[in-house]
């Protein structure tokens, strides 16, 4: 099992991709290997997990050579299936085997999270592929005769020189993540279920999707609840199995005091003894520490509990958004990455709660579409329900039964596209006329969403499949991949098996939410492991006192960023930044500090990874 870095190319030079290999050192600080074959070059470094005297890569076998990043935890099930005779223990070498056997197919009987080359001799070509969710990258470019292909931007780009794609920049600002492109002209990233074959002669790219979520939601099937209950157990109990003992290290887990991660620590604990937890608290605020310390007080766990103050991270900010290699504004990056950078001192594996929500429907939000179909409102309904709206005074209480009618009318006037940025990352929502917006960018993204509205799906199968294929991947695991990775960390997600994944879109929308009561059959199959105070909680993850740090300790960092010429006034009014850094504009206190945050972290990556 391997946690690691991948680097290749075609037609790229040798000693240009030796340089910069070591910017993928963090992915995989334990060994480096490459291969050059003519023009083909395979470049790798890797974390030792399993297999630490065996799983070398790059990794050959017959006519093909792979390399790869990821864990496939069910490699030994498919070794029995496929009659597989290996000389390693290595899930490198199951990878390649089967691959030899059966191509492109093997991908379907994959279980794990994988990004992979694999430069085949006989059809003279490289294929790369990455995992269902996503949570493995893998990032591309082909133009003026070369390709190459990397986990990381910040690898890539120095292989040649690259202009900002204006575009992207200004999606970045409105989806609040740069979803499925990057912020570089050329360079692509393949999208999660997908696979891409390239002709090493020709450079003629061929893309497939091979898995897509939005397949299962179409076979919903009839099963009661306890029979669902029960098998989601059972699924999960395997899944958290499968990812403890595929590791010749320790394996530890984040817990952040609420349900998800509460009840992985619970099944993982009764697995292996002492399990090594950690917890991540703000000082005065967003502290979460004594529900975590509940948890681990029931299951005996080894707690470390984190405390951060902003002296602690005032220096760290710059250094942690500069690892993403691209404009990355989810606040939750600090706090994901100091956890990790925590737990790296104790163990090199670790659980997560990821995929929790978008399968389960743990958003708040998801409420009032599994009551309405927001995303099929007529023009008379929309116009009606925003004149209500703007009628009504702000809701104070996020959890109110108010907050839900308010939330309903506001959504229930908007068309798709804007309901959904509405409801979901907010950034520039409401204020589109302070964005300088020449290119209209949403073509792509308008068109996703209206083949989601004609699907046939319920509102609530609408969100939640938009989120998994465009916030999950884009976002969410990209930040969990970086923080992690950037420490040297294995971040392990049981919600996100194969087995889940298929089988969680079959189940009924009031499996998922009943009444005002989100991921209500997770909160069911917590009772089995938690106490009541811990089940009845609402979401909980780590989060950050934003609007503290943008009015007081981060004021001078914001300004700096902020002030003069800056590449955010190209797509932000420049006298809308200025009330906004003055506090003068008509924004209220939380939204400031999210604009303010995201056109900062814009600025950030400008000046710490375009211009370095």
């Amino acid at each position: 099992m391997i946690m690691c870095g991948i680097l290749g190319g075609i037609n790229i030079e040798n000693e240009r991709l030796l340089k910069a290999l070591p910017l993928l050192k963090h992915r995989g600080p334990d060994e480096k290997g490459v291969f050059f074959f003519k023009n083909i070059g395979l470049l790798h470094t890797r974390l030792c997990i399993q297999d630490i005297k065996s799983g070398h890569q790059p990794f050959k076998y017959e006519d093909l050579v792979l390399i790869y990043n990821g864990e496939i935890y069910n490699h030994l099930e498919l070794r029995v299936k496929y009659n597989l005779v290996c000389k390693t223990k290595s899930d490198a070498e199951t990878l390649i085997m089967l691959y030899h056997k059966l191509g492109f197919e093997v991908l379907h009987e994959l279980d794990g999270m994988f990004a992979f080359a694999i430069y085949d001799m006989r059809t003279r070509t490289i294929s790369l592929a990455r995992d269902r969710a996503g949570k493995k990258p893998v990032y591309y470019y082909c133009r003026d005769g070369k390709f190459a292909f990397g986990s990381e931007l910040n690898a890539l780009r120095h292989l040649d020189s690259f202009e900002i794609d204006y575009k992207n920049i200004y999606q970045y600002l409105r989806y609040s993540c740069t979803a499925g492109s990057t912020p570089y002209k050329d360079i692509c990233e393949l999208e999660a279920g997908t696979w891409a074959s390239i002709d090493i002669n020709s450079l003629e790219l061929r893309l497939e999707r091979w898995w897509s979520i939005f397949d299962f939601y179409q076979k919903q099937e009839s099963v009661k609840f306890n029979d669902a209950l029960l098998e989601l157990n059972n699924l999960l109990n395997k899944s958290v199995s499968s990812r403890l003992f595929s590791s010749d290290l320790e394996v530890g887990a984040f817990l952040s005091g609420g349900i998800d991660s509460g009840i992985i620590t619970a099944i993982a604990s009764n697995h292996i003894s002492k399990l090594k937890t950690f917890t991540i608290g703000f000082e005065g605020m967003y502290d979460e520490s004594e529900l975590a310390e509940i948890v681990s007080r029931r299951y005996d766990t080894e707690h470390i509990q984190i405390g951060i103050t902003f002296g602690d991270l005032s220096n760290d900010i710059e250094q942690i958004l500069s690892n993403y290699g691209e404009p990355f504004g989810d606040s939750s990056a600090i706090p994901s990455f100091l956890i990790s950078r925590e737990a790296k001192k104790y163990i090199s594996v670790v659980l997560n709660g990821d995929g929790a929500d978008e399968l389960f429907a743990g958003y708040r939000r998801y409420v009032p579409f599994a009551h309405f179909d927001l995303f099929k409102t007529g023009n008379t309904t929309r116009t009606l329900a925003g004149v209500i709206a703007s009628f009504l005074p702000f809701p104070r209480n996020k959890q109110s039964k108010y907050n839900y009618i308010y939330r309903l009318l506001e959504l229930a006037g908007k068309v798709p596209l804007m309901s959904y940025l509405s409801s979901t990352v907010d950034t520039f929502e409401g204020y589109e006329n302070m964005l300088n917006n020449d290119s209209h960018p949403f073509d792509v993204m308008k068109t996703f969403i209206e083949e989601i509205n004609n699907s046939g799906l319920s509102g609530l199968q609408k969100i939640m499949c938009i989120d998994f294929q465009f916030l999950l991947p884009n976002d969410l695991l990209v930040k969990m991949d970086i923080a992690t990775m950037a420490n040297s960390l294995e971040g392990r997600s049981p919600f996100l098996s194969k087995e889940i994944l298929e089988y969680a879109p079959l189940l009924d929308d009031s499996y998922k939410i009943r009444g005002l009561n989100t991921k209500f059959i997770l909160r069911e199959l917590a009772k089995k492991y938690l106490p009541k105070v811990i089940t009845s909680q609402p979401k909980r993850g780590f989060e950050v006192p934003l609007k503290k740090w943008i009015e007081t300790d981060l004021r001078e960092l914001v300004f700096d960023y902020l002030s003069g010429n800056t590449l955010s006034q190209e797509f932000v009014n420049k006298n809308f930044i200025m009330n906004l850094l003055e506090n003068r504009a008509s924004v209220a206190p939380e939204k400031r500090a999210k604009m303010l945050w995201y056109m900062m972290a814009l600025e950030i990556w400008y000046r710490k990874c375009y211009l370095k």
